[in-house]
């Protein structure tokens, strides 16, 4: 079953890849994390680390469970949840930076971080679970305190 998972979640995720077959084989040959074209399949929220970590902490203890994928950038210190793709919504916050069409994503294999720099906190699990954007902007907020947190604004 794990085995089978894995393979889901790497077809998933090269799935967002201009060349999905080309992605799959830089990862089978050891590539570290290959870049994937954000805004399509998911959008990334990243956020300061100590407010993405509580966040997460949070996630993980709500019910119903919220569930995505969850990336950390330990050379930046930033937490990336995977969210639905939303080219109307602009998130806005210090240090909020909301990665979507038109952007790119440097993204390691579901089954192995890469290096120190890149590591999957919650990897995809191959079905196409993403959070919801309300339950993260709760989460943030409720992480945040009395600190600036993000908060979601409409484009239109």
């Amino acid at each position: 079953m794990q085995r089978t998972m894995g393979k889901q979640a790497v077809e998933w995720l090269a799935a967002a890849a201009t060349d999905p077959r080309s992605c799959k084989r830089q990862w089978d040959q050891g590539a570290d994390a290959v870049l994937l074209e954000a805004g399509r399949l998911w959008d990334v929220l990243s956020v300061p680390e100590h407010l993405g970590l509580g966040a997460l902490h949070l996630l993980r203890r709500a019910r119903p469970r919220a569930w995505g994928p969850v990336l950390v950038n330990c050379g930046a210190r930033r937490v990336g949840f995977f969210l639905p793709p939303d080219a109307v919504t602009e998130w806005v916050g210090p240090g909020v930076r909301h990665v979507g069409r038109g952007s790119w994503v440097a993204v390691p294999p579901p089954d192995r971080s890469a290096g120190w720099r890149l590591e999957w906190l919650l990897p995809p699990d191959g079905t196409g679970a993403l959070y919801n954007p309300d339950l993260v902007e709760l989460a943030l907020r409720e992480a945040g305190g009395a600190a600036a947190v993000p908060a979601r604004v409409s484009r239109s």
